[in-house]
């Protein structure tokens, strides 16, 4: 029993790492990242968690450190302010 139940959490684990590794997918290239911080400093924003690319090609800038607090920030393809929410 206990060798069963020891499995489950050794598999658990593994399929975990392998998914967290896969997250790496979603990088967004450098030049990208320049002109998302362009515009991020037009906004009065410096320093961010995270950017993720999503698949409409939006980006979503998480945790913007702005004049105005802390923002979640979508930009569109052209890198134009589509939502910016405080929270």
């Amino acid at each position: 029993m206990i060798k069963t139940v020891g499995l489950a959490v050794a598999l658990a684990l593994a399929a975990t790492c392998a998914y967290a590794e896969d997250d790496d997918d979603d990088d967004v290239p450098a030049a990208e990242v320049t002109k998302i911080e362009e515009t991020l400093s037009l906004l009065g924003c410096s320093g961010y968690e995270g950017i993720e690319k999503e698949g409409t090609g939006v980006y979503e800038i998480e945790d913007a450190k702005c004049k105005m607090g802390t923002m979640d920030i979508k930009l569109d393809k052209d890198y134009t302010v589509i939502l910016i929410s405080r929270y």
